[in-house]
């Protein structure tokens, strides 16, 4: 199974670097910046085979052209005129297969109309594997830039649906301003007090608090419990009105978090 591990990249960004244990042949996903990444592979002496791209927002793809220039590779991505570096445009239910490893492509619109994710399943005993750009967060989810609420609630039910033992790999660090709002929303949810005092641990002694898990988002996080009461009554005193639809929820939820 792939071995994972975060690059650093501006304020919060993380740009994850894959590879099959022992070899020195790496792909990159949504490397905004071509300069962490090259300073990484000179120093651990790898070389880049691939890269992959989720969605076009430049904090995503803003190093391609110049990672280019050092390596000839394949870019994977969206069919989108938005990324005109892409060589392997992708759609939903795509199977690839990247430094020996196979992918399914998910197509999850919302937070742009070009988004999507890359599953690797896991072997026998092994968790799979997500990378999923800016849809869901540890303890939230993007903000709906291009979508609407709708497609956006319809592509996290989608993740939401993978195995509960799945790695998320998401873009940003951005777990303990979600989770704040997480805990306002529903102060009663015991295990999301625990997340919360397990993460900030982790930010104390700068490390990162993903990847989290496909189960640990159902027990914690707002966006993937739309249907569930505590998030109806909480979304309804909200608002001031009465909500039941899971995409009405969404869309209150996910405007309280936008002016949180």
């Amino acid at each position: 199974m792939l071995e994972v591990s975060p690059i650093k990249a501006f304020f919060d960004n993380y740009l994850w670097l894959f590879s099959q244990p022992g070899s020195r042949l790496c792909g990159i996903v949504d490397p905004g910046d071509a300069e962490p990444v090259l300073k990484h592979l000179r120093k651990n002496e790898l070389e880049l085979a691939v890269i992959i791209i989720t969605h076009h927002h430049a904090d995503h793809t803003g190093g391609i052209k110049r990672l280019l220039e050092e390596f000839d590779v394949p870019v994977y991505g969206p069919d989108s005129p938005n990324i005109p570096s892409i060589t392997h445009p992708l759609a939903e239910g795509d199977q690839i297969e990247i430094l020996g490893q196979a992918f399914r492509v998910l197509e999850i619109p919302g937070h742009t109309l070009d988004h999507i994710a890359y599953v690797a399943e896991g072997d026998t005993g092994q968790a799979s594997i997500l990378f999923c750009g800016d849809t869901l967060f540890a303890g939230g989810c993007g903000r709906v830039f291009e979508g609407t609420h709708s497609m956006m609630l319809k592509s996290l039910e989608k993740l939401a649906g993978l195995d509960s033992d799945t790695r998320v790999y998401c873009a940003h660090e951005y777990t303990m301003a979600n989770l704040a709002f997480a805990s306002a929303v529903s102060p009663d949810n015991a295990l999301l007090a625990e997340r919360v005092q397990r993460e900030q641990g982790k930010r104390e002694q700068s490390l990162p608090t993903v990847p989290t898990s496909i189960g640990m988002e159902l027990a914690t996080n707002p966006f993937l419990r739309c249907h569930e009461d505590e998030l109806v009554q909480a979304a309804s005193q909200h608002c001031g009105e009465p909500l039941s639809k899971p995409e009405e929820v969404f869309a209150a939820i996910r405007s309280w978090k936008d002016t949180f």
